[in-house]
C-alpha cells in the first residue's frame, strides 16, 4: 500500500475512532451527573480522597471498558495529576472527571475528558460537558468542533483588550511554583483586560478555542489536564508554547495557549 493510502486509512481509522471516543465521554458524563447536585461534605483529606474516588471510578466503569476495546493495544493513564513523558506507542490519557472537586462542591465547571496519544502527540480528544451536553472534539489536521460546529480562536491582537485566564494544576505546590503563580496573575493584572483564575484547565482552553478568551496560562502542569486543550486550540488556530515561548512538550514546566495576536504580548507579559 502507497504512503497516500495508508495515510488516508489511517485518517479514516482515527476519525471514526474520534466519533466513538465522544460517545464513550458522554455516557461517562452522564453517569457523574446522575451524581451530581448536593455538596459532598468532608472533614479530612481522607474523606476528600475517597469523595473523589468514587466520582473517578464511576466513569471509568464506562470509560476504561469502551476505549479499551477500541484501542486494545493503546496503553492507559487515568492519574489528572501525573506529567512527563509517556513510554513509546499509544496511549489513552483519560480525566474521568476534570475538575471532580468542583463537582464535588456542586459547581458547573467539570467535564469527562479522554485523549489518544501517539508516539507522545495527542492525535484526537473528546471533553464532554455534562451539565451544558456539549461536547468538543480535535483530531490533528482536521479541525476542532463543538457538536459538530467548527471552532476558531479570537483575532485579538491586544493583550490590553483581552480576557486571559490560569489555573491551579495541582495541590500542594512548593513555595516556588506558588510564588511564580503569583506574580504571574499580578503581570497578566496590569497588562491584559480581565484575568480569570479557576480549575480546571480543560475549561478554559475550550474557550480559547472557542474564542471565547484570548490566552491561559499555567504552571507545572499534568498532562491529563493540558493534552485535551492544548489539542483543541491548536487545531482551532490558536498557539501553544511554554510561558518563555519555546516549544511545549508534557515535560515543559509551564504551558501557554493563546490567539496568534497575542501570543508574543503574553510571553512578554509572563517572562517578566
Amino acid at each position: 500500500m502507497s504512503e497516500t493510502l495508508q495515510t488516508i486509512d489511517v485518517a479514516a481509522s482515527d476519525a471514526d475512532l474520534l466519533a466513538q471516543t465522544a460517545i464513550a465521554v458522554r455516557e461517562a458524563g452522564s453517569a457523574l451527573r446522575e451524581r451530581f447536585g448536593e455538596v459532598v461534605r468532608y472533614q479530612t483529606r481522607e474523606e476528600l480522597m475517597r469523595a473523589l474516588a468514587a466520582n473517578d471510578d464511576t466513569a471509568l466503569d464506562i470509560l476504561r471498558p469502551r476505549l479499551t476495546r477500541l484501542r486494545p493495544d493503546a496503553g492507559w493513564v487515568e492519574d489528572e495529576l501525573d506529567g512527563g513523558a509517556l513510554p513509546p506507542g499509544e496511549w489513552w490519557v483519560v480525566d474521568p472527571a476534570e475538575g471532580n472537586v468542583n463537582h464535588l462542591h456542586a459547581l458547573p465547571e467539570w467535564a469527562v475528558t479522554a485523549t489518544l496519544v501517539r508516539e507522545n502527540q495527542p492525535v484526537l480528544s473528546a471533553v464532554h460537558l455534562p451539565l451544558t451536553g456539549e461536547t468538543y472534539t480535535a483530531l490533528t489536521g482536521a479541525g476542532a468542533h463543538v457538536d459538530g460546529r467548527p471552532l476558531r480562536v479570537s483575532r485579538t491582537a491586544d493583550l490590553g483588550l483581552s480576557i486571559v485566564a490560569t489555573s491551579q494544576a495541582r495541590p500542594d505546590e512548593d513555595e516556588k511554583v506558588v510564588r511564580r503563580v503569583g506574580s504571574s496573575i499580578t503581570a497578566m493584572l496590569f497588562d491584559a483586560l480581565v484575568v480569570r483564575a479557576a480549575v480546571p484547565a480543560t475549561l478554559h482552553l475550550l474557550n480559547v478555542a472557542a474564542g471565547r478568551i484570548d490566552a491561559f496560562w499555567q504552571f507545572a502542569g499534568a498532562r491529563a489536564d493540558l493534552l485535551p486543550g492544548a489539542l483543541l486550540v491548536t487545531e482551532a488556530g490558536g498557539r501553544i508554547s511554554d510561558a518563555e515561548g519555546r516549544p511545549w512538550t508534557p515535560q515543559s514546566q509551564s504551558f501557554l495557549a493563546a490567539a496568534p495576536g497575542v501570543h508574543a504580548e503574553a510571553v512578554s507579559t509572563l517572562s517578566r
